[in-house]
Parts: structure tokens; C-alpha cells; sequence
């Protein structure tokens, strides 16, 4: 099985997951989160379907922000 690389809009989910991620869990998760995010957009490649992924970005970008995280 080889490496399948990423399209632009999967890699442009990644990092709109990874900037969003740091609102909704503040703190050192949400930076943990947001990095590892990054590394896969940058990396570029699904790896193993790469399906816990991408169902985190799914999670991040359909929850919603608190109201006041929402302007920021």
C-alpha cells in the first residue's frame, strides 16, 4: 500500500481544523491538537486511511464555538 497524497481541500480542512481546534479546547490539548493537525497537513500523505484524523477535523469543524469565542 503507498501513500496516498492529500488534494488541496483535504489539506486546507486540516489547517482550518487546526487553527479552530485552540478555541474550542484551550490550553495544552487544544495546542497538542492543533499541531499534530498541522504536521499532517504539512506531511501531506494519508497514512493508513488516516480515518482518526479526519474524523477529528469532521468533530472540530461541526462543533460550535462558545458565543464569546465566536469573534475571536
Amino acid at each position: 500500500m503507498s501513500p496516498v497524497p492529500m488534494d488541496h481541500h483535504e489539506k486546507m480542512r486540516l489547517r482550518a481544523a487546526a487553527f479552530r481546534v485552540t478555541r474550542l479546547y484551550p490550553g495544552p490539548v487544544g495546542e497538542v491538537l492543533s499541531r499534530e493537525l498541522l504536521s499532517w497537513e504539512e506531511f501531506g500523505y494519508r497514512l493508513g486511511g488516516s480515518q482518526l484524523v479526519m474524523r477529528l477535523v469532521d468533530h472540530v469543524l461541526a462543533t460550535p464555538l462558545a458565543p464569546n469565542d465566536a469573534a475571536a
